[in-house]
């Protein structure tokens, strides 16, 4: 290789570094003055749906923590068509990152829920219909749209959960295929 060559190479490589350089210290974050928001979510971490209320807690450059809590009652009904409505409460940590309105946001959560079962006494062979805890874990990967100044705020994302064992003879179980979306306001 000739002189020439070399420093054509050398010069092609400074320009690319200084316009690299020039256009990293241009895209800074923005600061999100509408740290609050409330929205639905369907399926997720809520499970069915729930309506949840988040907040952003600390935000340094391109990332942001957050913080959710939501409710929803969940439809339950055993075989004697009896309905009744059951609590359900979904908590969630997750961290964005991103500079403007659209994130990557990653997260991991807790969701408590009762649920009816049908328990057989031994002693009587009758069945007794009785409320249950149970919780679950969820992760979260997805996008999160969300304007620094506040509004429109949409997610999605692919929620997989782990279901925690509570309760006697139970055990851990996974469940890879889950997701969610979320539409809402910011403010």
């Amino acid at each position: 290789m000739n002189i020439q060559h070399k420093y054509s190479i050398l010069l092609i490589l400074f320009f690319a570094l200084s316009f690299s350089i020039g256009a990293r210290a241009q895209s800074e974050a923005e600061i999100f003055t509408a740290k609050k928001a409330v929205y639905l979510e369907v399926g997720g971490s809520s499970g069915r749906y729930a309506v949840n209320y988040s907040k952003i807690f600390h935000q340094k450059d391109k990332l942001k923590l957050n913080a959710s809590a939501g409710f929803s009652m969940w439809r339950n009904q055993l075989n004697d068509f009896k309905t009744i409505w059951l609590p359900v409460i979904p908590i969630e940590v997750s961290a964005l990152y991103g500079k403007s309105n659209h994130h990557l946001e990653l997260g991991l959560g807790f969701t408590s829920y009762l649920s009816r079962t049908l328990e057989i006494n031994s002693e009587t062979f009758e069945f007794n219909d009785k409320v249950v805890f149970g919780s679950l874990i969820p992760l979260r990967i997805g996008y999160r749209y969300q304007k620094p100044e506040g509004g429109f705020f949409f997610r999605i994302g692919y929620t997989p959960f782990f279901n925690v064992p509570v309760g006697e003879g139970k055990s851990w179980s996974f469940y890879p295929y889950w997701a969610g979306v979320s539409f809402g306001k910011s403010f």
